[in-house]
């Protein structure tokens, strides 16, 4: 009877060592390991997929433990593990819901393809994907913008940050959340889809804040005077559409067959050409008041405007004569 208690005692001692082996003692991951928790894992599940990463060193000992010590459920979502750490810091973390962020930096004038690109080099998802979205999920936008082709222009120029068990049409959603937020803020409730067209062009001609109500002007009274806007950028977007832009404009495709294309399609575009940030909608709000119809870079990242043809003229030459000095 002794030899028998003594080998119970003997087998609680070794599971009891073996259990506090496997809870207490650090695992230190290879580099960083990232473990991605689907919605709707089982605990074993959960267990099995930090073991096979190299994160717990038992399945068993991390499934008992998540039985005896029920502090909450745990959370879906991806988990970066780039410290040495136990299996209870492990479980506590999964029950905080202490997930990886991806942030996601939309600069000012990004368009829908470079948008989708960005969500894709931060490892949220293809940009095939997001794009399918930007040009379906127009719900996102019917009551503002109801006759839109696609989100473009409401994918509003932020900083985000994303997990990986988000979905494109979450991300999407949550950019058109952020362009209401400023459209609100800045009393933008009527004539929105003009307006964000506007100021999609305005941000694409100008990096300048100063120059975007002056470059307002002059497309506002482009459109007055029934002139062609004439808008570089539009002819962009247009052959960015069709999949034939090739990295810069010639002079033949100013004809290019687009509506998007300002030089043989009077008034405005069918649509935003970008997603213009808070000042590009401000200017396109509140443009300047002036006689300007022209504009051209001064070679030195601003532009020099122009009320008469001959006054632009004098412009392009000084302009061609910075260049060729460089």
């Amino acid at each position: 009877m002794r030899a028998f208690s003594t080998l119970v005692l003997l087998g609680i001692l070794t599971v009891g060592g073996w259990l506090a082996w496997a809870l207490y003692t650090p695992v230190t991951p290879v580099g960083q390991t990232f473990v991605l928790l689907h919605s709707g894992y089982s605990t074993r599940r959960i267990a099995a997929e930090l073991k096979a990463s190299g994160v717990i060193h038992s399945t068993t000992a991390f499934l008992l433990w998540q039985r005896l010590h029920r502090k909450g459920s745990l959370k879906a979502g991806e988990y970066l593990f780039d410290h040495p750490a136990n299996s209870l810091e492990v479980h506590d973390r999964l029950v905080r819901g202490d997930v990886f962020i991806h942030t996601v930096v939309i600069p000012e004038g990004f368009n829908m393809f470079e948008v989708a690109q960005a969500i894709q080099d931060a490892g949220l998802g293809s940009s095939q994907d997001f794009l399918k979205v930007a040009t379906s999920d127009l719900t996102l936008i019917s009551d503002i913008a109801p006759d839109a082709k696609s989100l473009e222009g409401y994918l509003f120029p932020n900083t985000y940050s994303f997990t990986r068990t988000q979905t494109v049409e979450e991300m999407a959603a949550a950019m058109v959340k952020q362009f209401r937020q400023v459209a609100h803020e800045l009393g933008l409730n009527s004539d929105i889809e003009r307006t964000v067209t506007m100021a999609s062009i305005i941000e694409k001609e100008t990096a300048v804040p100063e120059e975007r109500p002056l470059v307002a002007s002059v497309y506002y009274n482009r459109l007055q005077d029934k002139i062609a806007l004439q808008a570089d950028p539009s002819v962009i977007y247009a052959e960015l559409l069709q999949g034939s832009y090739g990295g810069a404009l010639h002079h033949a495709d100013m004809q290019f067959k687009s509506d998007y294309n300002t030089y043989t399609h009077p008034g405005l575009p069918p649509g935003p050409i970008g997603n213009p940030g808070k000042t590009s909608l401000e200017a396109a709000m509140h443009p300047a008041t002036t006689q300007y119809l022209y504009f051209v870079s001064n070679g030195n990242s601003h532009h020099r405007f122009a009320s008469t043809l001959e006054e632009h003229n004098k412009n392009v030459a000084a302009y061609r004569k910075a260049v060729m000095g460089r």
